[in-house]
């Protein structure tokens, strides 16, 4: 019986003691550099965020704060890596939701596994827009429908790949509206506007913040935003599911940590980024470039990644669209 009880005890003591060690190394967070990877080219907006996040970190945490690019494997080098790491939260991952919400259907192999990772924090969320090109002679969404109608197959779309929210969510109104549109696939963001800019496409779905300055300039007509609902800042431009009701696409960008890392801990770094995300510098990037905040918890980023994966599963197997 006293044999029991001091192992009782002894359980008791050692739970106790690994709990305070948590504590006292969240508290002591970061004891050293950290390294925010991501898993795609330096210049696009994932990078922009990562290194806007870096340095307000940096300033807080009073330790070196490094943005490392590492591209290839459709994010899977990048999420690799940071899977691979200690889940002392001194690797991190900075990625486009897709890494999590859509490449899990849509790719038949990952070299990274989706459900190895740590959600910690929604960092902003972009606002894509439908948008067509001035020579196009549409101005709203009903009458970009009876055009192409009018017109089967001889208009094209550009995206940023197969597989990008910018190539099924076109898909998705495509079957929603019984419109032929021929897809164009380009090798990322920049080089799909520089083709929908110079006429090589008619019609795109993409983040304002990419074709704003274009559109004010008369180079692309914005026909409605592709969110959920019509956005804060252009109240008088109507969204698609106005016109086309069910159809709404999303595109975020989160910072995630390897597995099994310590709930004190998560909870230490989501709020520390949440700080950094309501720093000035960090506001006016996000009026300039388009983002919008988005305040989740770290079970509620799960919850969403969840939610995100269903609704591109289901895109991805009606769209017929696999890659191997």
């Amino acid at each position: 019986m006293m044999r029991c009880l001091r192992a009782a005890c002894f359980a008791l003591a050692a739970c106790a003691l690994a709990a305070y060690a948590t504590s006292a190394s969240a508290q002591n967070y970061p004891g050293g550099p950290v390294k925010l990877i991501v898993p795609i080219p330096a210049g696009g907006v994932t990078d922009v965020m990562a290194r806007v996040i870096a340095q307000r970190l940096q300033e807080a945490w009073g330790q070196t704060v490094v943005v490392e690019n590492r591209p290839g494997g459709n994010s899977g080098v990048g999420a690799q890596a940071v899977e691979r790491s200690p889940a002392d939260g001194h690797t991190l991952l900075v990625a486009p939701d897709a890494t999590f919400t859509a490449n899990p259907a849509l790719f038949s192999k990952l070299i990274y596994d989706p459900d190895a990772f740590t959600p910690i924090s929604v960092l902003s969320r972009g606002m894509p827009m439908l948008v067509a090109h001035p020579s196009l002679p549409v101005k709203t969404l009903p009458e970009l429908i009876a055009y192409a109608k009018a017109n089967p197959g001889k208009l094209s779309y550009g995206s940023f790949g197969i597989g990008s929210y910018s190539h099924l969510s076109m898909e998705d109104l495509k079957q929603r509206t019984g419109i032929d549109v021929q897809h164009v696939p380009y090798r990322g963001a920049a080089p799909a506007v520089n083709g929908f800019l110079g006429n090589e496409v008619s019609v795109m779905i993409i983040n304002l913040s990419s074709i704003e300055e274009h559109a004010k300039a008369g180079k692309v007509r914005i026909i409605a935003a592709a969110t959920e609902k019509r956005v804060a800042g252009h109240p008088d431009l109507p969204a698609v599911s106005e016109t086309v009701p069910g159809f709404s696409t999303s595109v975020w960008f989160g910072l995630w940590g390897p597995a099994k890392m310590p709930p004190e801990l998560v909870a230490k770094i989501h709020a520390d980024v949440a700080k950094a995300l309501q720093h000035p510098e960090t506001t006016r990037l996000f009026r300039t470039n388009s983002f919008e905040r988005v305040d989740l918890s770290p079970e509620n980023v799960r919850k969403l990644v969840g939610s995100d994966l269903g609704h591109w599963s289901a895109l991805i197997k009606t769209a017929g669209v696999k890659i191997e």
